[in-house]
């Protein structure tokens, strides 16, 4: 009779999820239902985005240890703020794969093949920037966001593969990251606590 009870009760819950992602929907950790295709900036949530990048590792899990796309936002923006950036640069240092979040990654060459994703991704990355930082990053912005990225990128593959991605110079680190391995969970908290500090 419990057992009848239990998968009736199973059963009312499973039903309006398969409605729902019928309707191409996603849902978050915080029990958020969306369509990451067409979000509404209310369905975005920074809880969703820290636990999401926290479990997501970077180089689509390659590296010979897990490091966490959560951790290297946490050191893009610790690179910025070294560096003397404003704070609105180094919110959007520290957001910049957000939307990784919602939609998932490609490891970069494949990103770069595939149109439709960069649009929505870019779409999805502009509603997390006029969410939280108010604003679009303007082209120099954008310039330094991309650096700071692909030089944190350079250092992890030094550091966890032990090969550079870039050819040629390039500038040393001003912050002092950590690419030790690290508990899910502990990034987690750190996401969120840094994010209440910077805004």
């Amino acid at each position: 009779m419990i057992q009848k009870k239990q998968k009736q009760e199973q059963a009312q819950i499973a039903e309006p999820i398969q409605e729902q992602n019928q309707s191409g929907n996603i849902l978050t950790y915080t029990g958020i239902f969306m369509n990451p295709l067409h979000p509404e900036p209310e369905q975005l949530a920074i809880e969703d985005i820290a636990h999401s990048l926290s479990m997501l590792a970077r180089a689509n899990g390659h590296f010979k240890s897990f490091h966490s796309v959560a951790q290297h936002c946490m050191e893009c923006y610790e690179e910025a703020r070294a560096r003397g950036y404003s704070r609105e640069v180094r919110l959007f240092c520290f957001l910049h794969d957000a939307a990784e979040a919602y939609l998932g990654d490609f490891v970069s060459p494949v990103k770069k093949q595939i149109d439709s994703y960069k649009e929505t991704e870019s779409c999805l990355l502009d509603m997390v920037y006029e969410k939280y930082v108010g604003r679009l990053p303007d082209e120099e912005e954008e310039e330094k966001i991309e650096f700071i990225d692909h030089l944190l990128l350079h250092y992890e593959f030094l550091a966890l593969m032990g090969v550079p991605v870039n050819e040629g110079q390039v500038e040393e680190l001003c912050s002092e990251p950590d690419f030790s391995e690290r508990d899910w969970r502990d990034v987690e908290k750190e996401f969120i606590a840094l994010f209440y500090k910077i805004t």
